[in-house]
């Protein structure tokens, strides 16, 4: 009988990288084509074609001031009492007022110096209040 010889195979402490950069570049564009970007979600405000100007009574206007701080301060009417806010308790305010004023309106003033997103957090609360009358102006300062 003959002996074959003893073949050992030597086993590499190595690990392959030669398709590394392939596995890299189907798994880029795996995610790239999987992967679903949210549209942006902006608040559905239908503006008139032309300006009118309309008189409305001052009992039916709820004014929310935007201020430079961050905070809200909310006006009822010709009264010159002033509650001062954050902007995520405008929906509660807006959600009481209205159900004693079912005609009301938001009027919405911010100052100069205020950042956008204050405005934007007060919009969005009157948004989720079920609020469809709102006017929006520059507070004059």
């Amino acid at each position: 009988m003959a002996v074959l010889g003893n073949k050992k195979s030597k086993v590499s402490d190595e690990i392959p990288s030669s398709s590394m950069a392939d596995i890299a570049f189907l798994l880029l564009i795996f995610f790239l084509v999987t992967t679903t970007f949210p549209k942006d979600k902006g608040l559905q405000i239908v503006l008139p074609e032309q300006a009118e100007e309309v008189e409305v009574s001052q009992k039916n206007v709820l004014h929310i001031i935007v201020n430079p701080n961050g905070t809200v301060t909310i006006k009822r009417g010709e009264s010159q009492q002033e509650q001062v806010v954050r902007p995520n308790d405008v929906e509660n305010i807006w959600r009481l007022d209205v159900a004693q004023n079912p005609i009301l309106i938001a009027a919405v003033k911010t100052h100069p110096d205020a950042p956008y997103r204050y405005m934007i957090d007060v919009l969005d609360a009157l948004q989720a209040a079920g609020s469809t009358r709102i006017s929006l102006e520059l507070l004059e300062v």
